[in-house]
């Protein structure tokens, strides 16, 4: 989101949100981070950068592109997944112009808090789920896992952008119409994230297994 999208109210409401969530991520992330995941953690947070920076206009003010959000919280977890992408978006914004200052609350509560809290959380229900029918799952189970999580975090993410235009939207315009837009848009987009997202998860799970996050979960959860 670019500045002027949302009135100043709702912006200064939503900066605080994050500023409060992304609080919370430092805190918590201390228990996702060691010696093996802390280089991974830079690794992520520099390929979604990359990424995030091909995008294509959708709404006026507004762009979509690929945010990897489900592939940072199911590789190092989702409070560090979070503040990957939050300090990405500090960085696109500040130094590229890429997404408004006054808007960086509201795009990092949507891609870095709504995002990875959906995209995560159906990881973590559907990997529970197969590991009650086999200890070792296969990796193409794990990348099947990983796109509908990045399918899902991508729509719910644009469905974020739908509720602060809702509450304090700058211009006159349908919020069905905009509501529809974004989820046809964004199902779209979160297609092309989930395959992303699987291929990756999936080649890091075959060479170091060790490394992915949700793997290490329910691994601390098995009693000895």
């Amino acid at each position: 989101m670019s500045d002027g999208i949302v009135n100043a109210q709702t912006s200064v409401m939503f900066g605080a949100i994050a500023l409060l969530a992304l609080g919370l991520c430092v805190w918590r992330a201390r228990t996702e981070l060691d010696e093996r995941t802390v280089p991974l953690a830079g690794l992520v947070a520099a390929f979604i950068f990359a990424v995030q920076m091909v995008n294509f206009p959708i709404l006026p003010g507004v762009s979509g592109h690929l945010l990897g959000g489900a592939l940072a919280a199911i590789l190092v977890g989702p409070y560090t997944g979070a503040l990957c992408i939050g300090i990405v978006l500090v960085v696109q914004s500040l130094l590229f112009a890429d997404g408004g200052v006054t808007a960086l609350g509201m795009n990092i509560v949507n891609m870095g808090i709504i995002g990875i809290a959906a995209g995560y959380g159906v990881a973590v229900a559907m990997y529970s789920v197969v590991r009650r029918r086999t200890d070792s799952p296969p990796v193409r189970t794990l990348g099947f896992i990983a796109f509908l999580a990045a399918l899902i975090g991508t729509v719910c993410a644009a469905m974020g952008f739908v509720l602060e235009y809702a509450i304090g939207g700058a211009a006159p315009a349908s919020m069905s119409t905009v509501a529809g837009y974004m989820f046809v848009t964004h199902v779209l987009i979160g297609v092309g994230e989930g395959v992303i997202t699987a291929v990756t998860v999936m080649a890091v799970a075959r060479s170091r297994p060790d490394l992915v996050h949700l793997l290490r979960r329910h691994r601390a959860q098995v009693p000895a």
